[in-house]
Parts: structure tokens; sequence; C-alpha cells
């Protein structure tokens, strides 16, 4: 069977985990290499907690390349309270044999693209873009080669996650995400709206997924601090999972409910919508949709995929 190539660029943390488990288990892709930038943790922990997870996930064991450390602009600013200190609930979890590889990750995306025939490629970003924009900025051809780049970015139609208008990965780093979003590039925002409602993973199915094997116990209890605080946030013992429903989408399109192409724009101003994605929903601009918005999934079909490639 011919493997569709992906490159992965995560901040790795708890969500991040599940997403790169659930890649490295469908025997329809083949992850060529990881790229980690900060965001959720800094770009070295990210690296550690993306060893571990590809250990746990048992499969085989693309290597993993940091890359940038820091936002473009930017203070840099990470979500210890959402996944912990760590990015994986504090609970201890490091990789018991796997280490870093040698080489920068933004260098190896710009090198797999150069020798890749054009749309061989894809990419999925599951943290902030700063490692996507440098590569733009470095060799927009090489980039150009690129089938798609997947996104968890955004609000979608939907509100934020970190201040009223801004989803987390975007705000991090406006403006490496204003430059993807201008790039002309083929691109998919998956919103946070995406993984809201049905389609977060409720007590029966958080537990479904725990008891299945030591893979599943480890992708729900690196996620603690995200379920406590989501008891405080919705009200009961849930997970939104917004990087496995970015994942989801670009690995298993079946999945999507409601995906349109929009002109979105990027606020890089240091106020109150800083990191906002103005999806242009009307066509007040009149300019041509730059990327598609996805902020819905089939939440049966959604879930059913976590499920088999978790192995619950």
């Amino acid at each position: 069977m011919n493997r569709q190539k992906i490159i992965i660029d995560t901040d790795c943390g708890s969500d991040d985990a599940m997403a790169i488990a659930m890649a490295l288990r469908d025997e329809r892709y083949e992850v060529l290499f990881f790229s980690a930038c900060s965001g959720n943790v800094c770009a070295d922990q990210a690296v550690i907690n993306t060893l571990t997870t590809i250990e746990y996930a048992a499969t085989y064991e693309p290597p993993v390349y940091l890359g940038s450390s820091l936002p473009l602009v930017k203070t840099l600013a990470f979500a210890h309270e959402t996944h912990g200190n760590d990015g994986m609930g504090d609970i201890g979890l490091v990789p018991s044999r796997l280490q870093r590889a040698e080489g920068n990750g933004v260098l190896k995306t710009l090198e797999a693209l150069e020798q890749s025939e054009p749309g061989e490629i894809e990419i999925v970003a599951l943290g902030p873009l700063t490692n996507l924009a440098l590569a733009i900025r470095l060799n927009p051809e090489a980039m150009r080669r690129v089938k798609r780049i997947s996104i968890m970015g955004s609000a979608g139609l939907g509100t934020g996650n970190v201040t009223p208008a801004s989803e987390f990965n975007i705000w991090q780093d406006p403006e490496a995400a204003k430059i993807v979003l201008e790039s002309g590039l083929p691109l998919m925002l998956v919103g946070w709206d995406a993984c809201l409602d049905e389609s977060m993973l409720n007590p029966d199915e958080i537990a479904r997924i725990r008891s299945s094997g030591a893979l599943g116990q480890f992708a729900i209890d690196c996620n603690r601090c995200l379920m406590e605080m989501n008891a405080g946030r919705f009200g009961y013992n849930c997970l939104d999972m917004a990087d496995p429903a970015a994942m989801a989408a670009a690995l298993h399109p079946e999945c999507i409910d409601v995906c349109d192409a929009y002109y979105c724009e990027v606020d890089t101003s240091s106020g109150i919508s800083s990191g906002a994605v103005l999806v242009d929903v009307y066509g007040f601009s009149g300019k041509e949709p730059n990327t598609l918005v996805c902020s819905k999934l089939k939440s049966d079909i959604y879930k059913d995929y976590i499920f088999r490639m978790l192995g619950a």
C-alpha cells in the first residue's frame, strides 16, 4: 500500500500526544518526522513529550527534530495551567530510550520537500506556526511542493479559548500565522469549535479509552490537568481534544461535517483581539478565500476513529 507521507509540527502537550499516537497507528499514512516548536511548553520539552508518545504508540519511530524555540516577535507564553508544567499532566512521563535527532526541524522540512514530488508530502501543524512561517520565509519554492497544511488553529466560527476571540496556537505567534495564511499555500484550519459540544469526550468515552490498555491509559492520564480545568469550565469531566480533532480532519476526512473556504486574516495588533483569526463569512472583503475552515465534525465518525486508532 502506498502510504501518504506526512510531517507533523508540534508543541507536544497532552492533546498533541493523543493526536500523534493516532497518526502513528493509522496504516494509511507514514510520518516522516516530527518538528517541535514552543507553545504548550518550551520546544525542548515538546521534543521530550513527542519521544515519549512515540514509545507508547509502539509502532515505528520517526525522528524528532528541534525547531524554533521562540515566537517570531511575541514574548513566549506557555499553557501550563492547561497541560501541566511538563505539558503531560506532571505525572513523570519521560522517554525510556529515544533521543532527539540531530538537525533543525525547519531545515529538515525544507529538505524533505525539496527532495519530494509536488503533492507527495502533507504537513499537519498541531502548535503555533513559527516553524512553518520560517520555512516559508526561507524557501517559499520548496514549501509550494506541499500537498496541504492542516492546522489546529483559530476559533473557527466560534469563540476563543485564551481570549474572547483568540485560540491559543494562533495567539501564541500571530505574526507566524499571518505569514502562513498569506502564503498562498493550500491550507485547512481546524478551529477549536470543531472539538466542542458532541465532539468532546464524555466520562464514559474517557473511561473506555483509559481501560483499553497501556496506550489508552497514557492518552488519558497525560490529559489530567485539562480534564480538571474542564470540570470547572464545562461543569463535568470531559476532554475537548483540539489536536486529535485536527488530526482526524486531516487524516480521516470522512469525519468532517462543516468545512468551507473563506478569506481569513490574523489580527497582529496588541489589543484585546490579538491573535484572532477574522473569518470573512459574508465576503465583506471581496477577497478570494485563502483557507478552508473546518468548524464541525461528525462526532460519531470522529470518535470511532479515535477509538480505533487507540485500540479502544
